[in-house]
């Protein structure tokens, strides 16, 4: 079966407004991508046909910027491409693109001078390579008339994070053979081959000055960038009504192209045919979820976001059930669980491993928690006892061990059996913005969520001792959890509010309302009796709920930030003081659902919340669930355009709360033929960026 597919007409394309904020992401399964807007406009310095990754899922460089296009068609120019420079836009192509469809990769059909020409771009699985392939056909049927096509190709050859500007350098010497073109540019970098069936060659060796990315500008960032054209490629395409190029960093046979395009379009049918339901959104997320899984070395990861973020440990733990487990990719749910414990270092997870490979970073307090939550969901749908008894259990009596006498950062079971943890200057939640050496939520003391995480983690732990047939150790850890309950339904509840307090620390208690509390009641191991935990999920409802998600602070607190924008300093001040979190609609949905009993009323009206994600998947990045959003309506996409734990905690909570009964087999849940996601309706469009 087919993936959904998500299409625009003229009426979008030809929109600037509506166009230019809708992105297009592929990647390879190793950390590269290629990506753009709808119209192949860059606005940001990570659009591009080929960012590849040198060494998976780090190295990124962005290689290939664009491909300028020009079609001739009886001596007649026609630009098909578009570029933003200042003060204009120049050339305006997307005027003759008709349709933009992700069926299931990015295909533009423009139409000029009664021909249809048709574009396709994707990415090959496994490799750094990007293939780009066009095909003309007349509109009337008739013969097509004398027409070529000039591909010129714009590269960067530099780190994803920055631009490039006109310099002697970045003047290569191309090695040309027949049918195949390879660039060096850079020592330490990988060459570029380009594999084509163009008719003709033409070695041009000039600069694109001033190309402007306005996302960059908007996020205060240098959004200026020169771009370097090698050479022209000419296609006759009355003679050969197919032209193709294979930009990668190994050297292709371009007949190959045709090959590689129907193998990921198999693979990728594959992968919407293991949708757990017979659902749009369900479908579209499970063919999402497969971009995040990435290669490390000998092992799978999980890239957190696109297109700036790597693997972190918390991203990984969070998204790793939505991700692999309700998608029934089980070996890869185990391999990464099984790699993760083998980088523990004193009873915690490693937060992130850097760009460059360096020793992995240990500075957080809830990825090691989320941990025990991957393996207890694992556990849950494979039944595999063996392996976590052999491979995890061992490790994870020491994580326990660790943060009962103490390890880094402060993490340590203080005298009342609740956890403590920070230190100055150093962030440890999931809310870890800095400024410099300010930590904008530093959280220190006793975060409620960490409190609900490790006593989540004791209960988990209770019962695979008694699995085990460990019962000392099973004893020890249902007494530390019934502390920890004690403590906490005594320090934490606030009658004032009828929520939690966010944090607890030498007998002050923060009433911020924040979204942390939801943790509470959706983990599967609560320490709240039923009217405190219903009383919690109807207080972030008032007070934090938004179609995109949860707001990170209530709108009455005057440190309330409504939108995310502005410069770095301006934006992570905000990233936790009011922006919306899309990933915390799962938990959030879990608590809502479990207070209300599961009851009719009450999971229709989940089915309204989730419908809003249905339409948000064809308005920022495509197929995919953002970042973050702004707290106020329209509540416009930010951050990155496809984040993991976004998709992952919506496809979770869509298919074990919603459309799923716990007990139903893979086996028994429905298939259905692909179906069309229409875009909104243009009065609802997101925002233009």
């Amino acid at each position: 079966m087919k993936p959904e597919i998500i299409r625009f007409d003229q009426s979008v394309c030809s929109r600037l407004d509506l166009s230019l904020s809708r992105e297009w992401l592929e990647t390879n399964g190793l950390g590269g991508f290629a990506s753009s807007t709808l119209i192949g406009l860059n606005t940001r310095r990570y659009h591009g046909l080929l960012t590849a990754s040198t060494t998976p899922p780090t190295g990124r460089v962005l290689l290939l910027s664009k491909l300028e296009e020009t079609v001739i068609v009886e001596d007649q120019r026609y630009e098909l491409s578009a570029n933003q420079y200042p003060g204009a836009i120049h050339p305006q192509g997307y005027q003759y693109l008709k349709e933009f469809r992700l069926d299931p990769f990015p295909i533009f059909t423009y139409r000029v001078a009664g021909l249809e020409i048709e574009k396709r771009v994707f990415m090959v699985d496994g490799e750094n390579t990007t293939v780009t392939e066009y095909e003309v056909r007349p509109i009337d049927g008739s013969s097509i008339p004398k027409c070529v096509l000039e591909l010129r190709p714009l590269i960067a050859f530099r780190d994803y994070h920055s631009a490039t500007h006109q310099n002697d350098a970045l003047n290569p010497a191309l090695d040309t053979k027949d049918g195949l073109v390879s660039i060096s540019a850079y020592s330490n970098l990988p060459p570029l081959f380009f594999a084509h069936n163009a008719q003709a060659l033409e070695t041009d060796g000039k600069w694109y000055l001033n190309l402007e990315y306005r996302m960059e500008r908007e996020r205060g960032l240098d959004f200026v960038e020169d771009l370097f054209q090698p050479f022209t490629l000419r296609f006759e395409l009355n003679r050969r009504s197919a032209a193709a190029v294979i930009a990668s960093t190994e050297p292709h046979n371009v007949t190959s192209a045709a090959v590689l395009r129907e193998r990921e379009r198999q693979r990728r049918e594959a992968l919407a045919d293991a949708a757990p339901v017979d659902q749009p959104l369900v479908r579209t997320l499970t063919a999402a979820a497969d971009q995040y899984i990435v290669e490390r070395g000998s092992f799978k990861t999980i890239v957190a976001g696109y297109h700036w973020f790597t693997d972190w440990g918390r991203d990984t733990m969070v998204a790793l059930p939505g991700l692999t487990l309700v998608t029934g990719r089980f070996a890869i749910a185990r391999q990464i669980l099984e790699a993760y414990s083998e980088n523990v270092s004193q009873g915690m997870l490693p937060n992130r491993f850097p760009d460059s490979g360096e020793t992995p970073e240990y500075n957080s307090a809830d990825a090691t928690l989320w941990f025990f939550e991957s393996i207890r969901a694992y556990l849950k749908y494979t039944g595999d006892e063996v392996f976590v008894r052999d491979r995890l259990y061992p490790q994870l009596k020491d994580i326990v061990d660790w943060h009962v006498r103490g390890t880094r950062f402060g993490i340590r079971v203080d005298a009342d059996g609740l956890l403590a943890c920070g230190e100055p200057g150093v962030q440890l939640t999931w809310m870890d913005a800095k400024v410099g050496e300010y930590v904008v939520t530093p959280r220190t003391g006793k975060p409620v969520e960490i409190q609900a995480l490790w006593f989540n983690a004791l209960r988990i732990m209770e019962d695979l001792a008694r699995r085990f047939a460990d019962s000392a150790a099973a004893t020890l850890f249902a007494e530390l959890a019934a502390e920890a309950s004690k403590a906490f339904n005594a320090r934490f509840w606030n009658d004032v509010t009828g929520s939690l307090y966010d944090v607890v620390e030498n007998g002050h208690a923060d009433g911020s309302m924040r979204p942390n509390q939801i943790f509470a009641v959706s983990l599967p191991y609560t320490m709240l009796p039923p009217e405190r935990a219903s009383a919690v999920v109807k207080t972030v409802e008032e007070e934090l709920l938004t179609p995109m998600g949860l707001r990170t602070l209530s709108r009455h607190d005057p440190r309330y930030r409504a939108r995310y924008e502005g410069g770095v300093t301006e934006r992570d001040t905000a990233y936790h003081l009011g922006t919306v979190w899309p990933w915390l609609m799962g938990p959030f949905i879990t608590a809502y659902l479990k207070v209300n009993q599961r009851s009719e009323a009450a999971r229709q009206q989940v089915e309204k919340w989730l419908a809003g994600f249905s339409e948000h998947v064809t308005a920022a990045g495509l197929g995919h669930i953002c970042e973050i959003a702004d707290g106020e309506y329209p509540h416009t996409p930010r951050g990155c355009i496809a984040q993991a734990w976004s998709v992952a905690e919506i496809l979770r909570t869509a298919v074990e709360d919603v459309y799923v009964a716990q007990s139903a087999p893979v086996s028994a849940m429905k298939r259905r033929p692909a179906k069309t996601i229409s875009a909104p309706k243009l009065a609802k469009a997101a925002p233009s960026p």
